[in-house]
């Protein structure tokens, strides 16, 4: 990952990112990856900032809405610029993306460099999300239980139903996707992970994909999912399981 530089000094205006279009607040950018955009050369621009205080987070650093250090979204730009040609996309993750109101003009000027652009999301903010997918080709939508179980996971009420309402607009929208659900043994057991399947399943749901949740402590580490690979993957175009 590039190191971030200082934010911006003490004296800058304080504008709200909403009126300032391409003000995006980036806490990480790591220049080239081969994973994060199936099949592609991309770059990811880590979103500082998200609402929901998953128990298995692994950037918390990016959960608060400004970081101890940001890189300056003109700084990324001008990386970008410098890239032309020998990356494909651009990966917007977190944090939360749509978190930000300046996601959408952001995508739009990465865009117009010619670039690809994917997106890493929770789907915590829909409307946001709706404004964006116009922008977007592939996206990677983290569902991360069954939805009236929610709480429990990101310890935001109402989170589930919010998550329901960007994948039907994901779904709906014909961009490309991946659907995945982080499986933690101790917040989701086999019978949760088969409810939210067979919910994802009836939604449309094609391309699903469990992960294993990173604890090389916790020998449980994706039991429920190994054990029900098979079931689960009738339901699916394509599955499969990820492990850590």
């Amino acid at each position: 990952m590039i190191p971030a530089a200082a934010t911006a000094p003490a004296c800058a205006p304080a504008v709200p990112d909403a009126e300032v279009p391409g003000a995006l607040r980036v806490g990480g950018l790591v220049p080239l990856t081969t994973t994060d955009y199936p099949g592609r050369l991309a770059a990811v621009v880590f979103c500082q900032g998200c609402p929901w205080r998953c128990r298995y987070c692994h950037n918390p650093h990016l959960l608060p809405a400004r970081g101890v250090t940001e890189i300056a979204w003109g700084d990324v730009l001008s990386f970008l610029e410098r890239r032309r040609g020998l990356l494909d996309a651009v990966v917007f993750s977190g944090g939360e993306p749509t978190a930000q109101p300046a996601i959408v003009a952001a995508a739009r000027a990465v865009r117009a460099m010619g670039f690809r652009i994917g997106l890493h999301t929770a789907g915590m903010y829909p409307r946001r999300l709706a404004r964006l997918l116009p922008l977007v080709d592939w996206v990677g939508i983290d569902v991360k239980a069954p939805f009236e179980s929610y709480p429990g996971t990101t310890g935001a009420a109402h989170s589930g139903a919010a998550a329901r309402d960007s994948l039907r607009l994901i779904l709906a929208s014909g961009v490309d996707y991946e659907c995945r659900t982080t499986v933690h043994p101790g917040l989701m057991n086999a019978d949760a992970v088969t409810r939210l399947a067979a919910a994802l399943a009836a939604l449309g749901v094609n391309h699903y994909v469990l992960q294993e949740c990173r604890e090389p402590r916790n020998s449980r580490r994706l039991a429920p999912a190994a054990a029900l690979d098979d079931r689960l993957g009738r339901q699916f175009a394509t599955f499969s399981v990820r492990r850590a």
